[in-house]
């Protein structure tokens, strides 16, 4: 039977009615088992000593060297101030194995000093004639040197030095530089000395770029330092100064290690003031001795030309010009020239003369007078000095070394002559010098010797030899005529005078009769002598015995 529509709806939905409900009900949770609790805590305390030991550990630095002898991974340490604040960890060649490249780990407590222009280098045995360094690192083996730096930078890349410094950076003091023509025997680390105290030492040493001197870089340490300054002479303190003058021998050096390996050494001049300070790195002139940096520099610096006809030899550049014994300049070239035309050779000396060494001053008022300042002024001064007779002349300093040296002096009977002004530098004019002189004198002796007419007095000689040999013929005929006629008269009389000598000793014989009444006499005239004596004294007391005559009482 069909069934009405509305009627089946209602009934699907009454089916759906008893069909039974899902009811949600919340999840269990699950329970940890006590066996987890034991890896969960060793885990959390590995993660921890993990994270503590990277908080804890320092930084890993490269530094790269030249060659790395003695330094091995795991052994060899960095060291600051003998302290280690570092290990290598690593030692490989770089990528173009032309060097080495150490890595290694620095402490948390230094990496602050893990800066840019920190210093590092490999300390190994050294022994020198200054003295012995790194001698620990026999027992201990090599280890890295660490210089600390003033940069702010951080750097964790470095460049090793190739030699270990001779003064580390952290050491008080400041550095110079010298110039010199040579180096010398101032190699790294001879020492520097101030009044013969050892206060620094050459730290480097380098050709200048043009390569005519050379720069020396040294250190001084503090509080020294101060005493370098503006005023401040360097010289060449290597070796024995000997030196020989009015004073007598001398002999100067600094010390032993002075004179084994060289030295520098620095001083005020005489008399200078109290500078300021001198700047680091300021530059200052190395001289070869100490009486040549104490001398006050020559400021004012004029140049001439000496024109010698005759050998120099003996003469060297550095020759001192001397004008009566003192030196106002030196020798700065020597040279030969010949005219093509006269085929004549002559030795053109260059000189340098220092002015300020020969004064102008008034014999009647003692003022000095000003110095010429333009080269006007110049030329007219050195006409008049050579109008009155001023000449330059080669003379010899030593016989035993043969040196010679330039003299100028006043020549009164030199001839005239008259500057050539376009000769630049301006020439002056010279004299023979002494040994020409005597060579000169010499030759003239020798040519009047060989006018001299030696056949004439040959022949006068031996005229003069045959009178003279006729004189002593005569001569000794004479002494034969008195040996034959004089000796036997002088015989008489010699025999005579024998006989009266003996005859006067018979008469002056003690027992003669003469002696024996000669002496008889003496006693008479003695008491006769005695009796006048009497008389005289008694006519003293009674002078008017002479008129009345003897008192009566003396009578009795």
């Amino acid at each position: 039977m069909p069934v009405a529509k509305g009627s089946a709806s209602v009934a699907e939905n009454t089916d759906r009615n008893d069909l039974p409900q899902a009811t949600v009900v919340p999840k269990r949770r699950t329970r940890i088992s006590v066996v987890w609790i034991i890896p969960v805590l060793a885990a959390a305390v590995a993660i921890g000593i993990a994270i503590q030991r990277i908080l804890s550990e320092g930084p890993t630095i490269t530094i790269v060297f030249k060659a790395a002898a003695g330094i091995e991974p795991g052994k060899t340490f960095v060291k600051y101030k003998d302290v280690n604040i570092g290990q290598v960890s690593a030692v490989e060649l770089s990528n173009d194995f032309t060097r080495v490249t150490v890595k290694a780990k620095i402490a948390k407590s230094a990496a602050g000093l893990m800066v840019e222009d920190a210093k590092f280098w490999i300390v190994e045995p050294r022994i020198s004639l200054t003295g012995v360094s790194g001698l620990g690192t026999l027992l201990s083996g090599n280890y890295i040197g660490f210089g600390a730096g003033s940069s702010t930078k951080k750097a964790r890349e470095f460049v090793g030095l190739d030699e270990q410094p001779v003064v580390t950076p952290e050491e008080r003091g400041r550095e110079f530089v010298l110039r010199a023509a040579t180096l010398g025997s101032h190699d790294v680390g001879v020492p520097v000395y101030f009044r013969r105290l050892l206060v620094g030492e050459v730290i480097a040493a380098e050709l200048d770029k043009d390569g005519k001197g050379v720069s020396i870089r040294i250190f001084v340490r503090a509080p020294y330092d101060q005493f370098v300054t503006t005023d401040t002479q360097f010289w060449n303190a290597s070796g024995v100064d000997v030196s020989l003058n009015a004073s007598g021998f001398q002999v100067q050096t600094e010390s032993l290690i002075a004179l084994l390996i060289g030295g520098i050494a620095f001083e005020a001049p005489p008399g200078a003031g109290a500078g300021p300070a001198a700047d680091a790195n300021a530059v200052f002139q190395l001289f070869a001795t100490r009486d040549a940096a104490m001398k006050g520099p020559d400021l004012d610096v004029e140049h001439y030309v000496l024109v010698f006809r005759q050998s120099v030899r003996g003469l060297s550049v550095g020759a001192p010009v001397e004008f009566r014994g003192v030196n106002i300049g030196e020798v700065t070239r020597i040279g030969v020239e010949f005219d093509p035309k006269t085929f004549n050779f002559v030795q053109p000396v260059d000189i340098r003369f220092y002015p300020d060494r020969l004064r102008a001053r008034s014999l009647d008022s003692g003022a000095t007078l000003p110095p010429p300042k333009t080269a006007e002024e110049r030329l007219k001064r050195a006409q008049l000095m050579v109008d009155r007779g001023f000449r330059a002349q080669l003379r010899t300093g030593s016989l035993l070394t043969g040196q010679s040296y330039v003299g100028v002096d006043i020549f009164p009977k030199a001839p005239k002559v008259k500057l050539d002004t376009s000769k630049v530098p301006l020439e002056i004019p010279t004299v023979p010098g002494e040994f020409e002189e005597l060579e000169t004198s010499v030759a003239s002796i020798i040519k009047k010797l060989d006018r001299v007419q030696y056949e004439k007095i040959d022949a006068d000689l031996r005229k003069a030899i045959g009178t003279l040999d006729q004189t002593l013929k005569d001569t000794d005929a004479l002494v034969k005529r008195l040996d034959a006629e004089s000796v036997p008269a002088l015989d008489r009389a010699l025999e005579a005078g024998r006989k009266a000598l003996k005859s006067a000793e018979g008469t002056l014989d003690p027992d003669s009769a003469t002696v024996t009444d000669l002496r008889e006499t003496l006693r008479e005239i003695t008491r006769a002598a005695a009796s006048i004596r009497a008389l005289t004294d008694y006519l003293e007391r009674q002078p008017q015995s002479l008129i009345r005559g003897k008192p009566a009482e003396e009578s009795k």
